[in-house]
C-alpha cells in the first residue's frame, strides 16, 4: 500500500502549481478528512502545495484525490512514553528537513508537542491547534506535571497557538504554558453551512427522539445516557434514546458491543450502528445529546446546530461553547444521569413551537459564530503572518 501512495502522491504533486509548502500533521488521516477538509481544500484552490503526515488508515485515497500529498508516520498515539516519544520526535525532524515544508499546522497532541520542538529544531514555522486535552494532562499528579512541562517546551516562542474554547485557552494561560498574546480562538472546525442547511423540524410523532452521536466512550457520557433513558422508561415519558457511532474501538473506556446488546434487550435504546453521514439521522431527532464530561469543540453539536436542532449536553469546556443553557438547548451536570434526565424530560415537556424556536436560534449561532470561513481566514492571517510568502487562501 505504501508504494501505491508514494506514487500516486509523487504524479498528483507535478500537477500542483504551489506557492507554498504546508504540511498538515495529525495522528489520524480521516480527522483531517473530517475536520480540517475546509483548510485544505482553501490551500490547494490558492495554488498551495498540502502535504498529509499521518499514519496510514482511513480517508488517505480521498485526501490524495483532493490533490494532497501523503506521507506516512509511524507513531503510537496512546499514552507518553519517554523513549517512544523521544523516537516520533526524531521522526518529525527528518521528515522535516526531508520534505522542507514552508509552515506545518498541526493537530492533537502528540503531533502538537513533538511536532513542534522537531520544528524548532529545524527552523520550520509551526502552527499548533489545542483540539483536546488528553487524559495525561487532565490526570493530576506526575503525569499532568509532565504534560505541563512538554506543553511549556514545545510551545515556547511560537507566534500562534489556536484554542478550540475559551476554557482550554484561559486554563493554558493561568498555568504559563502559553502566553495571551499567543493564544487564539477558533470556532472548532468551522461548519459549512450550506452542507449541513436547517432541516425541518420532525412533526406528528408521539415520542421525542433523542439521539447520541459519538464514539462509544465513558468519557462521552454513553452511562449517564443509559441512565437517564432509564429514569424517563421507569416514568412512562414518551421518549426514544438513539445511539450512533463506533463501538469496541481500542480506547480503555469503550463500550462493548456485548453491552450494547443488553442495553437494547432492555429497551432503553437503539443502537443505529456507524455512518459516513449523520445528515439524514439529525434530520430526524428532534434533539440531539452529548453529555461529554469535556470537549475541544464537539463537532455532533455544531453539526446538529447548523440543521436547526435544539442541543443538550453537559456544562462543561466546549459543550457550553455551543450550547446556551435556554436558549438552544439546555445544560446539565456533568456525570449525571439524573441532572440529564430532568433535563430531557423538560425538553419533552416543551410545545412544539418552543422546540422549533430552539433550533432556530442553534442555526442563528452557527450562522454568526461557527462558519468554517472564520477558521479559513484565521489561517489565512496565521501563515501570512510566519511566512514572507502571500498566503491568500482566495
Amino acid at each position: 500500500m505504501h508504494q501505491e501512495l508514494v506514487e500516486r502522491e509523487q504524479s498528483g504533486a507535478n500537477s500542483i502549481c504551489a506557492s507554498l509548502h504546508v504540511m498538515l500533521t495529525v495522528n489520524a488521516a480521516w480527522n483531517v478528512w473530517n475536520f480540517r477538509r475546509p483548510v485544505v481544500k482553501a490551500l490547494l484552490e490558492a495554488g498551495h502545495r498540502v502535504t498529509i503526515l499521518a499514519p496510514e488508515g482511513e480517508r488517505v485515497e480521498d485526501l490524495l484525490a483532493m490533490g494532497c500529498r501523503f506521507v506516512p508516520l509511524e507513531m503510537n498515539v496512546k499514552g507518553l512514553n519517554p523513549l517512544h516519544d523521544y523516537r516520533l520526535m526524531q521522526r518529525f525532524k527528518r521528515i522535516f528537513r526531508t520534505e522542507a515544508p514552508d509552515v506545518v499546522l498541526s493537530y492533537t497532541i502528540k503531533n502538537n508537542l513533538f511536532g513542534a520542538m522537531a520544528a524548532r529544531a529545524c527552523g520550520i514555522p509551526f502552527i499548533p491547534n489545542v483540539t483536546g486535552l488528553g487524559t495525561a494532562f487532565l490526570s493530576g499528579g506526575a503525569l499532568q506535571r509532565l504534560a505541563e512541562f512538554l506543553y511549556r517546551r514545545a510551545f515556547r516562542g511560537l507566534k500562534t497557538v489556536f484554542f478550540q474554547n475559551t476554557d482550554d485557552r484561559n486554563l493554558f494561560i493561568v498555568r504559563q504554558l502559553v502566553t495571551a498574546e499567543q493564544a487564539t480562538i477558533l470556532p472548532g472546525s468551522g461548519i459549512d453551512l450550506e452542507d449541513f442547511p436547517a432541516a425541518p423540524y420532525p412533526a406528528g410523532e408521539n415520542e421525542t427522539r433523542f439521539l447520541l452521536i459519538a464514539r462509544l466512550l465513558r468519557d462521552k457520557g454513553i452511562h449517564e445516557y443509559i441512565d437517564a433513558a432509564r429514569r424517563l422508561k421507569v416514568k412512562g415519558i414518551p421518549a426514544r434514546f438513539q445511539l450512533l457511532g463506533a463501538a469496541d474501538s481500542e480506547n480503555r473506556t469503550a463500550i462493548s458491543r456485548e453491552t450494547l446488546a443488553v442495553w437494547e434487550a432492555e429497551g432503553v435504546v437503539e443502537y443505529l450502528g456507524t455512518t459516513s453521514d449523520v445528515r439524514p439521522h439529525i434530520a430526524q431527532a428532534h434533539c440531539i445529546v452529548l453529555p461529554s464530561y469535556r470537549e475541544g469543540a464537539p463537532r455532533t453539536l455544531i453539526e446538529a446546530a447548523s440543521m436547526a436542532r435544539p442541543l443538550i449536553a453537559t456544562d462543561v469546556p466546549g459543550c457550553r461553547s455551543v450550547v446556551e443553557n435556554g436558549n438552544n438547548g439546555y445544560l446539565c451536570t456533568a456525570k449525571s444521569g439524573e441532572s440529564l434526565a430532568e433535563v430531557c424530560q423538560r425538553f419533552v415537556d416543551l410545545p412544539e413551537t418552543a422546540k422549533r424556536s430552539m433550533g432556530q436560534a442553534a442555526r442563528k449561532k452557527m450562522v454568526a459564530e461557527f462558519d468554517q470561513a472564520i477558521v479559513v481566514d484565521a489561517y489565512e492571517r496565521a501563515i501570512t503572518g510566519l511566512t514572507s510568502t502571500s498566503s491568500s487562501l482566495r
